[in-house]
């Protein structure tokens, strides 16, 4: 039996044991657990230090498992999985009635997508022939495979770092291509409002449009509000430990060479040509196209925040529709890794 066989035979006999395995998706590496069984779903909160009331996305083998999940689905729904699934699109849905409230933060809606990676799939269907965890489900719950707020892992080295002992079985995929978390799509409003976009990812709200005739709306949680809660969609999220600071990109070598004659060393991502800064390993230059620096983002600032630096300086990236899934995403880790220093750039 070929290695890689093997592999994934132990992770479903993990799985149905109410075991976690962390395996690659085409966005982050995600942290599994039978969605369908509380203690198991117990078992990712406990090891991410994630609050209890925060939903978990559920991965499935395919879309004709949708309905072991969702009710009411509405056209749209169907539609935009022949369009984009497999892929990095999560669809947000009223829950079937055997859907456990562990997985959904206690909502009546539950975030379901089919992933890409074809280490994911062949994981997915092996676990759905050999039965699918309890009650037949065959859903499992692969929230990011990090501590709770921190940086998405998009390496298997990234997991054992982060998480040690407390997966089972990691199934090593290498680099996940995308590097960024999947979009999210609120589909509960109904046919007579537009979709609401809660998280975005790879798949815009212009492809959306293109497959169900209409732009989602942006949706902004306010306090209160009947939208549903969704992974990543906190202030703080996605962030080093070390201060990040977002800097506009005619100023970095600026605020780079103040920092420095005050004595404070700095780490810089950029995906500008910099002036000559002389030697540094805590540089790290990204493509300037949105989708090669979306790939290269988490393991760049994992990299930085490992350098033991003050600071970490990330070039503004542009403010087009194309960048606003990495915007987010900056925007939140900064957010999360600014606890009040008093750095001044």
């Amino acid at each position: 039996m070929p290695p890689e066989l093997d592999a994934i035979d132990r992770a479903v006999a993990l799985l149905q044991a109410g075991e976690l395995v962390a395996f690659p998706t085409e966005t982050v590496y995600g942290l599994g657990a039978d969605a369908a069984n509380p203690a198991a779903v117990a078992r990712i909160f406990t090891a991410k230090g994630r609050p209890a009331d925060h939903p978990l996305i559920v991965h499935l083998p395919a879309d004709s498992y949708l309905e072991r999940w969702a009710r009411e689905i509405p056209a749209v729904a169907w539609e935009l999985a022949e369009a984009f699934w497999p892929g990095p699109l999560t669809l947000i849905l009223k829950r079937a009635a055997a859907v456990p409230g562990a997985v959904t933060g206690g909502q009546d809606s539950v975030g379901l997508r089919v992933p890409a990676h074809p280490l994911a799939l062949d994981l997915l269907r092996a676990y759905a022939r050999a039965g699918g965890g309890l009650a037949g489900m065959c859903g499992v719950a692969a929230p990011s495979a990090n501590r709770f707020g921190r940086i998405s892992p998009t390496e298997a080295a990234h997991v054992r770092d982060e998480l040690g002992d407390a997966v089972k079985l990691i199934l090593d995929g290498g680099r996940c291509p995308v590097g960024i978390e999947s979009t999210i799509l609120d589909l509960t409003p109904g046919s007579a409002l537009p979709p609401r976009l809660l998280r975005p990812g790879r798949i815009t709200c212009e492809q959306i449009a293109t497959v169900i005739g209409v732009l989602p709306e942006i949706a902004d949680r306010q306090p209160g509000d009947r939208t549903p809660r969704v992974s990543g969609s906190l202030a703080a999220h996605y962030a080093p430990t070390t201060p990040l600071r977002l800097v506009p990109p005619g100023r970095l070598a600026e605020v780079i060479a103040r920092l420095r004659q005050a004595g404070h060393r700095c780490a810089v991502l950029c995906y500008s040509q910099l002036p000559d800064q002389g030697a540094s390993p805590d540089l790290r230059r990204l493509p300037g196209d949105p989708r090669g620096y979306a790939s290269g983002l988490y393991a760049a600032l994992r990299e930085l925040d490992q350098a033991a630096t003050d600071l970490i300086l990330v070039e503004e990236i542009p403010a087009t529709p194309a960048w606003a899934a990495v915007t987010d995403r900056l925007r939140r880790a900064a957010c999360g890794a600014d606890r009040g220093t008093d750095l001044q750039s």
